[in-house]
């Protein structure tokens, strides 16, 4: 049934209101929740209903994100407890379980783009959102038994990939329901609210598996005690949100901006910002049991809770200061200055090490964290900025539909690869460790590598390029 409703109020499902010189926006609804005809650009209609139906979409998107960030680092802090729960892990082990599920993730990151235009929006943050309920609980269940192989134990790490997957089906989803001009508003606030999800698991899970313990943790909760929020998201998701007709997989514009070579070079600034956020956010429990026993130790009875929490939970604020310096001061100049702290947060990091201090442990590190945020914020509003540069170079006039395709696919792409940064970084500490016996030359590493990124970025960005149409970037 079609209808064109002239004076539905706001936040109605009746249709939209318009005015006279603009094309009335004809809602079709079918079963299943499919909508055809929302057009956000519409500007009668988006201020009629067209915004109350974005905004319920957005937050059911958002607390499934949120949800599939929890289970995708659940095992970072899981790991930590295993040794007080009867597991004999190495500690090559414990990061093999740490890196995996960001392995799994970035690479579901892929399909997971192109799924909310092969099925629909609504139903596939339903699917998304139940397929979470499989890592979840086989984490309650392999826990439950320090004999559990570590085969299996790593399979189930491995499933927890699911919940990093989430966030490219979310963004590409959400960007459908909202104008140009709100889009960076809408997908931030997407962001931000899963990335939040991995200093809630590393706050919530201590607290929960320490309370009440008897003679061995209830170490299964940290699995178990996410299905009741799973369900609701799921039933949120199919009872409120929609699923749009007009949302299309963009291939071509996937195949064009995979031949564009900058798309290559902004991953690599994405895998040292998000990729270096995300990385530290899984490790930094590990890091302070390591370092620090005494403040992450997880003993029967004892409510000891990690801080560890405080890393992701400052790189996620951080985020969206560093989109707004951005549009202030240009994405480059603050992607520079992200990495230009970066680099000196490492390496007072290792130059601090021997001191054995706490309080400078976590203080370099929440600066590094803080950097991080901030860098994935600029790195990420460069991205659009950097594609229009590259289509006003060859002629296209600005804001053509073929630069905004390119971009809109670049952005779901470079996710995705970034996120690698999440295997890599683990991997890397991992490899200092067995080698060196410590993180030092890990560290001094990581130094070297924003030192890189931090010169390509003032090389391939900031200096005016010709292939950039001299656009400030």
């Amino acid at each position: 049934m079609s209808t064109t409703v002239q004076t539905a109020p706001a936040g109605s499902d009746a249709g939209a209101r318009t005015t006279s010189g603009t094309t009335p926006v004809v809602l079709t609804r079918r079963a299943g929740r499919w909508v055809d005809g929302y057009d956000p650009e519409n500007t009668d209609f988006w201020q009629g209903e067209g915004r109350g139906i974005a905004r319920r979409n957005l937050g059911w998107s958002i607390f499934a994100e949120f949800l599939g960030f929890i289970v995708w680092q659940l095992w970072s802090i899981v790991v930590v407890m295993l040794p007080a729960a009867g597991f004999d892990l190495t500690s090559s082990q414990s990061f093999w379980l740490i890196s995996l599920p960001s392995l799994v993730g970035a690479t579901m990151r892929f399909p997971y783009t192109f799924m909310v235009a092969r099925f629909g929006g609504r139903n596939w943050t339903i699917v998304s959102a139940a397929l979470l309920l499989i890592p979840a609980t086989l984490l309650g269940i392999v826990v439950g038994n320090p004999d559990t192989p570590f085969g299996v134990l790593l399979l189930v790490a491995a499933l927890a990939g699911f919940g990093g997957g989430n966030f490219a089906s979310s963004m590409a989803n959400i960007t459908y329901f909202f104008p140009q001009k709100e889009k960076g508003w809408a997908l931030g606030l997407n962001a931000a609210g899963g990335n939040l999800g991995t200093s809630v698991a590393q706050f919530a899970v201590p607290i929960a598996v320490t309370i009440g313990a008897g003679a061995t943790l209830n170490i299964s909760l940290a699995g178990w005690m996410w299905i009741p929020l799973i369900l609701i998201a799921i039933w949120g998701a199919w009872r409120y949100m929609d699923n749009l007709s007009n949302a299309k997989a963009d291939v071509a514009g996937s195949a064009a901006a995979l031949r564009e070579p900058h798309l290559w070079l902004m991953s690599l600034l994405y895998i040292g910002t998000f990729g270096s956020f995300i990385g530290f956010a899984s490790v930094f429990p590990k890091l302070i049991a390591d370092q620090f026993p005494e403040f992450a130790t997880f003993q029967v009875g004892q409510a000891a809770i990690t801080l560890a929490f405080l890393g992701a939970l400052v790189g996620s604020l951080a985020r969206p200061y560093g989109g707004r310096l951005a549009d202030r001061f240009g994405g480059a100049r603050i992607t520079v200055a992200a990495f230009a702290v970066m680099a000196l947060g490492a390496l007072a990091l290792v130059w601090t090490l021997p001191l054995r201090n706490f309080a400078v442990f976590l203080g370099c590190f929440l600066v590094l964290f803080a950097a991080t945020g901030i860098g994935n914020g600029s790195t990420y509003r460069m991205i659009p900025n950097v594609f229009a540069a590259r289509g006003i170079a060859r002629g296209a006039a600005h804001g053509s539909m073929g630069m905004q395709r390119k971009a809109a696919a670049a952005l779901g792409l470079i996710s995705a690869i970034g996120a690698y940064g999440g295997f890599v970084i683990p991997q890397i500490l991992n490899a200092s460790q067995l080698t060196t016996g410590g993180y030092a030359a890990a560290f001094y590493g990581f130094v070297a590598a924003y030192v890189a990124l931090l010169l390509i970025t003032v090389f391939a960005y900031v200096i005016p390029r010709r292939a950039l149409a001299g656009q400030r970037i």
